[in-house]
């Protein structure tokens, strides 16, 4: 591009970077200065100088993102089926669940209904922020500092459990850190653990699975993952004749 009256050059050149977390593309301008032609470089020599410039950061910028894509081609952890897992009749049924917008409180209650399991609430002694960027904010400093949020609650008799439901959103592609606080709360390797979550496009399988990675002593059943429009009566009864949790 030329700038006004000083007929000097100034050759632009857009660099693209992907932030690997969120996947987003960013154009970025870079301007190389011809230096106003104050002799430092003849106009010839400076054109094949500034061609060599961008071409090099062009090469650069390209080598970048296919690293980036080869590092984010890591396979997704397999989410345990629990198709060999026996279900105990007139099992006792507890589905424990963190909600910040009201999905997945939603999505909890359908599975209590039709399982005949009991409710449970997890609620953080510190109320998250009810504006969505600041429960973000609070959110990833949670993760980032592997932060365990104090519950203000607690199960009344855990060990007369037979089956834990646990369910969250996603939240900054995982499970918040408060169901951390309540994996680690309880004795849960005697029994069957579901993971639930609720998700707005994409990370169900990592929230799955980071819920069954958070029991391992425990055993698993198959896991569900649904959007808010998803969240009826019909989708969660077929996943849970599924995996052979039904009410009787």
């Amino acid at each position: 591009m030329k700038t006004g009256d000083t007929g000097t050059y100034l050759p632009a050149v857009f660099l693209y970077s992907i932030h690997s977390e969120f996947f987003e593309i960013s154009a970025v301008f870079i301007v190389i200065d011809s230096w106003k032609n104050e002799g430092n470089f003849a106009p010839e020599q400076l054109n094949i100088i500034t061609m060599k410039k961008i071409f090099s950061l062009f090469i650069s910028a390209i080598v970048s993102i296919s690293l980036i894509a080869c590092g984010n081609d890591e396979p997704k952890p397999e989410i345990p089926s629990g198709d060999n897992t026996e279900v105990p009749e007139n099992s006792k049924i507890l589905v424990a669940y963190f909600s910040w917008g009201g999905t997945t409180r939603r999505m909890a209650q359908q599975i209590a209904e039709q399982t005949g399991g009991t409710l449970f609430e997890i609620e953080p002694v510190v109320p998250y922020p009810a504006e969505y960027t600041p429960c973000t904010e609070v959110a990833l400093k949670e993760r980032d500092t592997d932060a365990r949020p104090a519950i203000k609650n607690a199960v009344e008799d855990m060990d007369s459990y037979d089956i834990v439901f646990i369910g969250c959103p996603v939240w900054w592609h995982t499970a918040p850190m408060i169901i951390s606080t309540f994996t680690e709360s309880y004795d849960l390797k005697d029994k069957i653990v579901v993971p639930f979550c609720t998700y707005a496009s994409t990370y169900r399988d990592e929230t799955l699975w980071k819920i069954v990675d958070l029991t391992p002593e425990s055993t698993h059943l198959a896991g569900l993952g649904l959007t808010s429009g998803s969240v009826n009566s019909s989708n969660i009864a077929t996943w849970l004749k599924n995996i052979n949790v039904v009410k009787e």
